[in-house]
Formats: structure tokens, sequence, C-alpha cells
């Protein structure tokens, strides 16, 4: 679906980003492939790993909708990634992750049927159901945004999804090169946040997949959350490093014990296919959709009465042993 047609990424020199850019040229033929993120540095650096004749790449930050405007002139599809992630950074610095997370996300809106764009994709997080952070409360805003977004198009063609799941392996920030980076400076021991916790894992290539495959799925409105494995955050631990003991340092501000993707009171809207649920929207749209049957034909069935996916209550869990080979296999992105 992306052959010779134009594809913008927001934040496209995060992992996300170089991982998606790279899967679109090695699958498809774009007739133009645009990174729109604000650090010059990352796009030299990318650009000299990253230099076919269809790249583009834009310096802009998605608070600046008059950049977004005009960068998006042509664009068929957009990819939403950028957000201000860190937790704790969030909750010290809240106006600047409502700047970009929100006001970033109504920009991208506003440009994408400004232009004509034919369908938008936004990056979620588990952390937006039953937010307890700012950044998990900034990035619901955002969804809802999204969602909303479809009621505002008009005759325009633009139509918006959003995609939700949950810790990516290996990313910049994540749990994964945290643990790494200890063994690299000779810790003598593992800090565990608490031993009950747990999260899901997603590589990046999967969630790559996943969203390319949202876009092939969407009708509009739409929240996607893939079906993912668990794990507990003491078996990553063990995996990494089996014979260094671990050392209890408490949860830090604004983190969950467990992460949260289909909320239960959501379970009365929440729809399931054979590799992926849907959250419908909660509003109607002037097109009527039945999300009980996406744009490739596959069907879905409602969810029980009550029904939470959570990394908790999770039928899919990693093993140690399969743990040790994902971090071994994973690249630091």
């Amino acid at each position: 679906m992306f052959n010779g047609q134009s594809i913008l990424v927001t934040g496209g020199t995060g992992s996300f980003g170089k991982k998606f850019i790279k899967t679109i040229l090695e699958r498809y033929q774009p007739r133009r492939l645009i990174v729109y993120s604000r650090d010059e540095l990352k796009q030299f650096e990318m650009a000299q790993s990253f230099n076919s004749s269809c790249m583009r790449y834009f310096i802009g930050d998605v608070r600046d909708r008059d950049r977004l405007t005009m960068s998006m002139r042509g664009v068929d599809f957009v990819v939403h990634a950028a957000a201000l992630k860190q937790v704790p950074a969030a909750e010290y610095n809240p106006m600047e992750c409502i700047k970009t997370n929100i006001n970033g996300a109504e920009n991208v809106i506003q440009a994408a049927i400004a232009n004509g764009v034919k369908r938008v994709v936004a990056l979620s997080t588990d952390k937006a159901a039953n937010p307890i952070n700012l950044y998990g409360a900034t990035k619901l805003a955002s969804d809802k945004l999204f969602v909303a977004g479809n009621n505002l198009v008009g005759d325009h063609p633009t139509r918006f999804a959003v995609v939700r799941y949950g810790n990516v392996m290996g990313s910049r920030g994540s749990v994964l090169p945290f643990f790494k980076g200890l063994l690299t400076r000779n810790a003598t021991e593992m800090p565990i946040t608490d031993v009950r916790m747990t999260r899901y894992n997603i590589t990046l290539q999967e969630g790559v997949d996943f969203v390319i495959r949202s876009f092939e799925r969407m009708h509009g409105g739409e929240l996607f959350v893939p079906k993912i494995p668990s794990f507990r955050i003491t078996d990553l631990a063990t995996a990494i490093a089996p014979n260094l003991p671990h050392k209890i340092v408490g949860i830090r501000p604004g983190e969950k014990l467990h992460e949260v993707m289909c909320p239960q009171d959501d379970s009365h809207l929440t729809v399931e296919f054979k590799d992926h649920f849907v959250i419908k929207p909660t509003i109607s749209f002037l097109d009527a959709y039945d999300y009980s049957k996406n744009r490739l034909g596959e069907e879905a069935q409602p969810v029980p009465d009550g029904f939470q996916y959570s990394s908790d209550r999770n039928e899919w869990w990693l093993t140690i042993d399969e743990l040790r080979k994902l971090a071994a296999e994973t690249v630091i992105s």
C-alpha cells in the first residue's frame, strides 16, 4: 500500500522511527519518506545510513503547527511517533510534556486534515490506560484527540487511528539497556523497584509490523492493541545477570506495578481478533463503521463483560531462557 506514496514520520530519528524507515525501504518503493524531528545531529547521523533518493529530512517540532502543515504537503500517510516519554522527567517537567504530547497531537491532526493526508496512525503506550502518571495522562489525551479527529474531517479523506503497545525491548530509556549498562560498569547487584512488577514486551520489529498492519486494517477511530507476552522484572534481571543479587530500590515517581492495555471499564467497547484487540470509539462518527470486521476482512468477537488485558493477568509469559535469548539478540537503539 505504500508503493509510490509519500510517508511522514514524526519523531523519525527515534528507535521506532529508524526501524520503521528501514522496514519501509526494504519492503516498498515509496515516492517520498520524510523524517520530521527537531534534532539536527540525529538527522545528520541517520542520513549517513538512510540516504535513499526518496529520503527527506525536515527539521521541526510537533509544537509548531505551521512547520508541520508545510511538511505534510503532498503526504499520503503519517506515523506520529514524536513524544516526551520518560516518566520521571514528565513528572518534574509537566508543562513541557503537555506541550509536546497533547498540543503536538492537535497540531498533527490539524496539519493532516489541512493537507488531505489519507491515513494517520498515532503511537500510544500502555501507560495511557488508567494512567497514574503525567506521561500516561498526556498520551490518553492524545489518544482521545486522534480518535475524535475523525469527527473533524468533514469531506476530507483523512482518517485517524491509534496503536497502543507495551515496553519495547531495547529501546532508549527502557529497562534492558539500563540493566546492561550496569553490567558494563561492573555492578555488584541489580536494582529492582518491586519484586511483583510485570511488564509487556514487544520487539521493535514487531511494533513496526503491527503499525504497518494497522494502516491496512483501519477504518478510522480504532485503538489497536497487539497480543504480546508479559515478563517479570525479576526474571529479566536474572536472565541478564544470573549471578548478581537483587536489591529492592522502590518504585519511581509515577510508576505502576503492572501495565494495562485494555482497561476493564472499556470491556464493552473491546473486540478481540486473532492476534490483537480493538477498542472502539466512545463517540459516533458521521461514517458508521462495523469495527467487528476490519478492512482486511478479519472478524472479531466481543470480549466478556469486565475483561481486562493487563501484564499481570496475561496468559502469555516469557521465561528466563526466552528473556536471555531476547536480550542477547536485541540491539540497543
